[in-house]
C-alpha cells in the first residue's frame, strides 16, 4: 500500500540501524505499508447475504510474510469469537516484543504460544540452513519455530509456470509491466510476491501490488491508455482487468493450484492477440522473446523431485538457489566494473578534497564482458549483451547504481576521514590562517556527526581520534574563537 502524501512519520535512528544490517529485500521502506489479511466466510442464515464475512488486517512496514501470516492464523479465530478484548490482550503482548534485530533469534509470546523466528542479516550466507531451535528447555510450551520470516513456498507458487520461470525472471529484472490474473486473492498475492523475490539479492525497485482491485486509489493511474503502463507487477482476481488492461504487454493468467503427485500442466506462452475477455485460458500472454536459453537441467531435477515425492520445501530450495545464482551471475560483472571506478586509496590525501568516483560507461562495461562476463559463473547461453542493454533502461539498474554509488561515496568519505586522523595535524596547522583552521573544525565536525549516525563506515578508534583532533585544533585558536566554536 502506497502511503498517501502529507506528513509522514519520522525516520527513526532504530529504522536506519535495522536497515543497515538487514538484507535489502527485508528493509523498512518509508513510502509503503504491507497489509496482511485473514479473511473468514461462514454460512449464517441470520445475515442478509447468507454469510458471515469479516477480515482482520495487520499493517506493517516490514515484509515478514511468513511471520505475520502465522501470527494472524493464531489471532484471527480467537478475535472473531471474542472481539475487542482479545485484540487488546494481543496488542499488549506484542508491545512487549523486542525490536527486530538482524542476525538474532527471537522468542515472541502471543496467546499462550511462543513463536520462534530468526531475523535474517545482510551477512548471512545465501544457502544458510533453517534456524536452529534454541533455549527450548526454558520455554514452556515448546515454541512454534518458523523456518523463515519471509520466504514463500516458491515451488508451489511457480508450479504451473516452471517452464517459463526464466522468462518471468527476465521480465521482472527489466521492470516490465506485468499483470497477474489469479482465481483468488491468496493465489494472486503469493504469485506477485514470488515474482518480486526472484531478484534477490538485488533490490526490487519497481512498484508491486499483490492484490489490486477496482476500488484502489491508483485504479485510473494503472488503467489509463494515454500513457505507457507503469513499471509494476499487478495482482488481480477480477476478469474485468483482462479487458481494461488488454494494452499491457505481459499478462500471466494462472488457474487454481493443484498439488497432485504428477508434474503440473504448464501454462503456454501465447501472443497478446490471443487474449479474449472473461474466458481467457491460463497462459503467459506476451510478445517478449527471452534473451537466455531455458535451463532444461533444472526442469529435469524438479520433475525428478515430483516423481520421487520430494518435499516441497526442498524443491523450493532448488528453485530459489537457481534464481539466486542466475541473479548473482548477472550482477557480479556489474559489481566488479563498479568497483573499478573507485579511486585508489593512495590517491586520497588528508588535506585535499578526495577524488571523484569515475562515471559509469555502458560501452566500457559491455566491452569488459568478453573476459569478465556472466559466462564465468553461469552455464546458460544466450544474448547476455542484449539483456544488459535493456537492463540499463530499467528502474532496477537505476536503483542498483544509485545505491552502489552512495555506498562508494560514503566509503570514500570514510577513507578521507581516516587519512586526516592518521596525519600530523600540528604540523599542518603551523602555516595555516585562522580561517583555514576554523574551516577544518567545521568539516571534521560534520564528518563526525555523519559517522556517529552510522552513515560512514569507520572504526570507533577513528571517531575518537577525530574528536581529539577537533579539541586540539580548537585549543590552538584565540579565546574569542574558542567561545564561538564551543559555546557554554
Amino acid at each position: 500500500m502506497r502511503q498517501c502524501g502529507g506528513q509522514r512519520s519520522p525516520w527513526h535512528a532504530d529504522d536506519r540501524h535495522y536497515n543497515s544490517r538487514a538484507p535489502v529485500a527485508l528493509q523498512r521502506e518509508p513510502a509503503h505499508y504491507f497489509g496482511y489479511v485473514y479473511f473468514r466466510q461462514v454460512k449464517d442464515r441470520s445475515v442478509k447475504r447468507g454469510y458471515f464475512q469479516k477480515s482482520l488486517v495487520l499493517v506493517s512496514r516490514l515484509p515478514f510474510v511468513r511471520l505475520f501470516q502465522a501470527l494472524l492464523s493464531l489471532i484471527a479465530p480467537e478475535y472473531f469469537d471474542k472481539l475487542a478484548p482479545c485484540l487488546e490482550a494481543v496488542c499488549s503482548e506484542i508491545d512487549q516484543w523486542p525490536a527486530p534485530a538482524p542476525g538474532q533469534t527471537l522468542n515472541l509470546p502471543v496467546m499462550g504460544v511462543v513463536v520462534q523466528v530468526r531475523i535474517p542479516s545482510r551477512v548471512d550466507k545465501s544457502e544458510s540452513s533453517p534456524p536452529k531451535q534454541c533455549d527450548q528447555e526454558n520455554l514452556l510450551p515448546a515454541p512454534m519455530v518458523l523456518a523463515s520470516v519471509h520466504e514463500l513456498d516458491l515451488f508451489r507458487c511457480f508450479r504451473p509456470v516452471l517452464t517459463h520461470v526464466q522468462t518471468l525472471w527476465e521480465l521482472v529484472l527489466l521492470g516490465e509491466p506485468l499483470l497477474v490474473l489469479a482465481p483468488s486473492p491468496d493465489v494472486s498475492s503469493e504469485m506477485v510476491l514470488a515474482l518480486t523475490s526472484c531478484l534477490q539479492p538485488l533490490r526490487f525497485c519497481c512498484d508491486f501490488r499483490p492484490y489490486f482491485t477496482i476500488h484502489d486509489s491508483e485504479f485510473k493511474e494503472f488503467t489509463t491508455r494515454t500513457q505507457a503502463p507503469p513499471n509494476v507487477v499487478l495482482g488481480v482476481t477480477n476478469p474485468f482487468f483482462i479487458k481494461t488492461l488488454q494494452h499491457w504487454p505481459h499478462i500471466l493468467r494462472v488457474g487454481e493450484p493443484k498439488m497432485s503427485g504428477d508434474f503440473p500442466k504448464q501454462v503456454k506462452l501465447k501472443k497478446p492477440s490471443r487474449l479474449k475477455t472473461l474466458d481467457t485460458k491460463p497462459g503467459l500472454y506476451t510478445a517478449y522473446t527471452a534473451h537466455l536459453h531455458r535451463d532444461k537441467a533444472l526442469l529435469k531435477r524438479l520433475l525428478k523431485g515430483v516423481q520421487k515425492k520430494r518435499p516441497s520445501d526442498v524443491q523450493s530450495a532448488l528453485l530459489r538457489r537457481h534464481l539466486l545464482e542466475l541473479t548473482q551471475s548477472f550482477i557480479i560483472p556489474l559489481e566488479h566494473y563498479m568497483a573499478s571506478l573507485m579511486p585508489l586509496q593512495k590517491s586520497i590525501t588528508p588535506w585535499k578534497t578526495p577524488p571523484q568516483i569515475r562515471p559509469f560507461s555502458q560501452d566500457d562495461f559491455l566491452r569488459s564482458l568478453e573476459h569478465a562476463g556472466p559466462q564465468l559463473t553461469c552455464i546458460l547461453k544466450g544474448d547476455w549483451l542484449g539483456l544488459y542493454r535493456r537492463f540499463f533502461k530499467s528502474p532496477h539498474f537505476d536503483g542498483w547504481y544509485r545505491q552502489r554509488h552512495k555506498e562508494m561515496a560514503l566509503k570514500l568519505e570514510a577513507l578521507h576521514l581516516e587519512a586526516i586522523c592518521e596525519a600530523n595535524i600540528e604540523t599542518w596547522m603551523k602555516d595555516k590562517s585562522e580561517v583555514e583552521v576554523v574551516d577544518l573544525v567545521l568539516k571534521l565536525r560534520e564528518k563526525l556527526v555523519r559517522a556517529q549516525g552510522h552513515q560512514l563506515p569507520v572504526k570507533e578508534a577513528t571517531l575518537q581520534r577525530a574528536q581529539l583532533y577537533i579539541e586540539t585544533v580548537i585549543g590552538s585558536l584565540p579565546k574569542d574563537l574558542q567561545a564561538v566554536l564551543c559555546p557554554p
